[in-house]
C-alpha cells in the first residue's frame, strides 16, 4: 500500500535576523519548512533555513521569494510597507501591510493609540525648525525630539532637557525631516517600563502573556521580568489595550505593546508588530512560546496556551557572549547563542532564569550575576523580586 505525503507548508520570513532564526527553531516541530529572505549572505537566521538574498523593493527577488512559499511574515518593522502590500497580492501576508505601515510611523502609531481611547503622552508633528519651536513651547520641558520611521533601541532620538538643546537637536535631526519625518513627544516621568507581548489568530482568537516588566541600557532592552510585579487590575488593563489595539488592525500574529508605569496608570509608548525582544523568556517559561504561537497564528491553526511556569527573567547579551556555564549550571538556565560576530550594540543572545518562585528566581540571578561580573545587570530585577 502506498501513502501520499502530507506537503509541508514552507513560511517565508521578510528579515534574516535572530527572530526570523528563532521562529525557524520554533516551527520544525511543528514540521514546517522555512525561506528567509535577507540583504545580507551572513544573516544569522540562514543558519538555521535556507536564505534567499535581495533588496526588499525588489519585485524581481520578491517574486522569486513568493513562488517559494504558501504564507509570508516577517522578523522587524522596517520592511518596506510597500513591499508587504506588492507581496500581499502573490501570497497571504501576516500582520498584513496596514498593521505594519502604522507600526512604523510614530505619529500614525500614537494617533491610533488616542482614537482608540488607550492613553498616550503629548505629542507634535515637526517639519520645520519653526514647528519643532512651536511643539516644544506646546508640549514643554524637557521632551524628546524622534525621527517618525525607522528608529529602534534608542536610535533616531535627541533629548531635548533646556531651551538650549532646541538647536542641538534640529542639527542633530533636523535633515531627517524631509527623509522619514519628525516627531516631539512628552518626557515620561515614569516608574516602570512593561509590556503585553499578545497572538491574534486569523479567526480573531486573542490571547497574551503575562505582563513583563522591562529595564533597559541606553535605550537598548538589558532584562525582563515575568510575570510582572505589578497588581491584577493594571495587567487586565494592558491586555485590555493591546487587544483593542489588535482588533482595529484586523491583526494576525504576534505583538507587543509597550507602556509606561507612571502613578499607577498605564501611557502607551509604542507597538512592535512582531515578535518581541520582551517575549523572549515565553520559550521556556510558557506553555506555548510567543515563536511557536507565531505561527500557529500566521497559518491559521489553534493558538497554544499562553500560561506561565512559575517566574522567568530573560538577560539580553550586547554585544558579546559572557561565559556560558554560569547559566547551564542552573537547574533552569536556558542559553541562546544567535550565531552572530560580536559588534559594539549587537544583540548576540540572551539568557532565561526560570523557577517555581519568585526567592529562587532571585537566588539565580545573584549567582549568575556574581559569576559572570553582571551585578549591575541583574540588580534591579532582584530589588524588584524582594
Amino acid at each position: 500500500m502506498t501513502t501520499t505525503p502530507f506537503p509541508s507548508t514552507t513560511v517565508g520570513i521578510l528579515g534574516g535576523g535572530q527572530l526570523a532564526r528563532m521562529l525557524a527553531l520554533a516551527g520544525a516541530p511543528l514540521g514546517l519548512r522555512f525561506l528567509v529572505m535577507d540583504t545580507v549572505g551572513d544573516a544569522c537566521a540562514g543558519q538555521c533555513a535556507p536564505l534567499l538574498v535581495g533588496d526588499y523593493t525588489d519585485e524581481n527577488a520578491l517574486a522569486e521569494f513568493a513562488g517559494k512559499i504558501d504564507v509570508a511574515t516577517f522578523d522587524f518593522e522596517n520592511v518596506p510597507a510597500q513591499s508587504a502590500e506588492w507581496l500581499a497580492g502573490k501570497v497571504p501576508v501576516y500582520p498584513n501591510p496596514r498593521a505594519l505601515a502604522i507600526a512604523q510611523d510614530r505619529f500614525a502609531e500614537k494617533s491610533l493609540f488616542r482614537a482608540l481611547e488607550i492613553p498616550v503622552g503629548e505629542f507634535a508633528v515637526v517639519n520645520s525648525r519653526e514647528e519643532l519651536d512651536a511643539a516644544v513651547a506646546k508640549i514643554g520641558l524637557p521632551c524628546i525630539m524622534k525621527t517618525r520611521r525607522l528608529g529602534y533601541d534608542g536610535k533616531g532620538q535627541f533629548r531635548i532637557k533646556t531651551q538650549a538643546d532646541v538647536d542641538t537637536a534640529w542639527q542633530a535631526l533636523g535633515a531627517q525631516a524631509d527623509k522619514v519625518g519628525l516627531i516631539v513627544e512628552a518626557f515620561i516621568p515614569f516608574q516602570r517600563e512593561v509590556s503585553v507581548v499578545a497572538v491574534r489568530g486569523r479567526d480573531g482568537e486573542f490571547r497574551a502573556w503575562p505582563l513583563t516588566e522591562n529595564w533597559h541600557v541606553d535605550g537598548v532592552l538589558s532584562a525582563s521580568l515575568a510575570p510582572s510585579r505589578e497588581d491584577v487590575g493594571l495587567a487586565m488593563t494592558a491586555q485590555a489595550y493591546a487587544q483593542r489595539l489588535a482588533d482595529a488592525l484586523d491583526y494576525v500574529g504576534v505583538f507587543a505593546l509597550e507602556m509606561f508605569v507612571r502613578d499607577g496608570a498605564l501611557l502607551a509608548n509604542e507597538m512592535a508588530p512582531r515578535v518581541h525582544n520582551s517575549g523572549h523568556w515565553t520559550i521556556e517559561g510558557a506553555e506555548t512560546s510567543q515563536f511557536e504561537n507565531h505561527l500557529r497564528a500566521v497559518l491559521g491553526l489553534p493558538l497554544g496556551s499562553t500560561h506561565m511556569r512559575g517566574s522567568a527573567c530573560m538577560l539580553n547579551w550586547i554585544g558579546e557572549l559572557p561565559a556560558r556555564n554560569a547559566v547551564l549550571e542552573e537547574a533552569a538556565g536556558h542559553w541562546h547563542d544567535y550565531g552572530k560576530p560580536p559588534r559594539a550594540g549587537r544583540k548576540v543572545g540572551h539568557a532565561t532564569l526560570r523557577a517555581d518562585s519568585e526567592a529562587e528566581l532571585a537566588e539565580a540571578l545573584q549567582r549568575v550575576g556574581a559569576a559572570l561580573g553582571r551585578e549591575a545587570q541583574v540588580a534591579p530585577v532582584i530589588e524588584r523580586l524582594s
